[in-house]
């Protein structure tokens, strides 16, 4: 396996250098840095929006996630990722047209310009920072312990996790948005292409569907059905989940940005048919690789179990593809991330392009760092810690709407009102508040009452053309 991974190493470190290189040239202005110019096609548009979004979880998580709990992880995904490109098209259509009345810097000086005041805009800021640092540790970390675990004398967790920020940011520095809209594309096919051949070889092991499921029948049962073994799929938790992943592309601002920048509408609605038919074809496998473990290593960690499906299991070839596929899945959502926080704090300050750039890229360094530091303080439950990450940002959906939808400055409560919520789902994720209330979920009981009290505050505030 070494000789392989070495090659292919050598080739994928070039192609990044290639990608990055060839992106400066077309670096014009800051706009061209920031958004790409603006001008995204539809394959390019789905290829970095499905690699975004599907991550390292996709080929460590999710299949460690489908062992443990059984069916009920397909309606988890598979069904929330198909209301999830509804919500593209719907709502990029609606945000393209909001977008096209000014120039759009990001969607944090949206919200201030909507709202008429900076809170909405920090508190934004504020939420996405504090959910998606998190969200990117668990990429970065996710792949340093495996890697730790294939190369044990070769470097520690955290000097594969350093390895991997520095590269991110070298390539996102150099490059921009169009470097790293590019290097997703490559990162989710390398994804796609190694899922399919290990799921492939899995199957093998079965000798067939037929025969999967028997034996995942005789070894536990429940996992073909819900709630599952472990009681998790239950109806609050599914209607929940189907409610924060479904609302990704509204609160998440590496997504919102990726609908904005397309060329036009219709683009924009090729690319979500592409997401949608992506999201199928890569969460698919991750079913068969699961029963997998399921029926050969039921007991044993999620380290053993990845490392062995991955790798023991695999010809040397395909492990190190596997190897290569994994740390491409971090990049491709951890680059987009960190860029698209830095985007947002350059649409909250003022000043010379230059000295806003600077700040700006400094700005993106720092969270890189700091999701270097999360990566190796995290815990290893990628699914579930990817799933409170998609919940927390869920809870600025319906301040995004409002801004969105509403013609009217409603002034300053709708966002502390959400400020006050991210307190709350916070110290109910620490234990200082029950996780609860009325025994319902406290993320959904939030998302809830934020949704309805927009409403209330928007059916009585005056419009903002009569107010002018």
């Amino acid at each position: 396996m070494t000789k392989w991974i070495i090659l292919f190493s050598i080739l994928y470190l070039g192609l990044l250098v290639y990608i990055s290189l060839r992106s400066k040239k077309k670096v014009k202005s800051p706009v061209d840095y920031i958004f790409a110019g603006s001008n995204i096609g539809s394959a390019l548009g789905f290829m970095t929006f499905a690699a975004t979004l599907f991550s390292t979880f996709t080929l460590m998580g999710m299949p460690d996630f489908f062992r443990i709990n059984g069916v009920g992880a397909w309606i988890f995904l598979a069904v929330s990722d198909g209301a999830l490109v509804f919500l593209i098209v719907w709502f990029g259509f609606h945000l393209r047209k909001k977008v096209s009345e000014k120039e759009f810097s990001g969607i944090s000086s949206l919200l201030q310009s909507s709202f008429g005041n900076k809170i909405a805009g920090y508190v934004y800021f504020a939420g996405v920072f504090i959910f998606l640092i998190p969200y990117v540790a668990i990429q970065i970390r996710g792949v340093s312990i495996f890697l730790h675990a294939t190369f044990p004398a070769f470097l520690p967790v955290w000097g594969w996790a350093l390895a991997i920020v520095v590269i991110m940011l070298i390539y996102s520095e150099i490059g921009g948005l169009k470097a790293i809209m590019y290097a997703d594309s490559f990162q989710g096919l390398i994804l796609l292409t190694v899922i399919w051949i290990i799921a492939m070889n899995c199957l093998r092991w079965f000798d067939g569907f037929e025969n999967m499921f028997a034996a995942v029948e005789k070894a536990n049962a429940a996992l073909l059905s819900v709630p599952g073994p472990e009681g998790l799929f239950n109806v609050q938790f599914l209607v929940a989940s189907l409610l924060v992943i479904m609302l990704i592309p509204v609160t998440q601002p590496q997504l919102t940005t990726r609908i904005v920048v397309m060329k036009n509408l219709k683009e924009t609605h090729k690319m979500a048919i592409g997401v949608g038919i992506f999201a199928n074809l890569i969460i698919f496998p991750t079913v068969i690789l699961g029963y997998y473990g399921a029926v050969r290593y039921p007991t044993e960690s999620t380290a053993d179990f990845i490392a062995k499906v991955l790798l023991f299991d695999q010809p040397g070839i395909v492990a190190a593809l596997a190897i290569i596929g994994l740390v491409a899945a971090a990049l491709s959502t951890s680059d987009s991330q960190i860029f698209a926080l830095g985007t947002e704090f350059r649409s909250l300050i003022s000043g010379p392009d230059r000295k806003v750039m600077l700040r700006t890229r400094l700005a993106i360094i720092f969270f890189g760092i700091a999701a270097l530091v999360f990566s190796i303080l995290s815990s290893d439950e990628l699914v579930m810690l990817a799933r409170v990450s998609f919940a927390g940002t869920a809870l600025l959906a319906p301040m995004i709407f409002t801004a969105v939808f509403s013609g009217k400055r409603s002034g300053p409560m709708i966002p502390v009102a959400t400020f006050a919520c991210l307190v709350i789902f916070i110290s109910s994720l620490l234990g200082w508040i029950p996780d609860q209330l009325f025994h319902i979920r406290m993320d959904l009981l939030l998302l809830l009452f934020l949704g309805v009290f927009s409403l209330l505050v928007n059916l009585f505030s005056r419009n903002e053309t009569n107010e002018k």
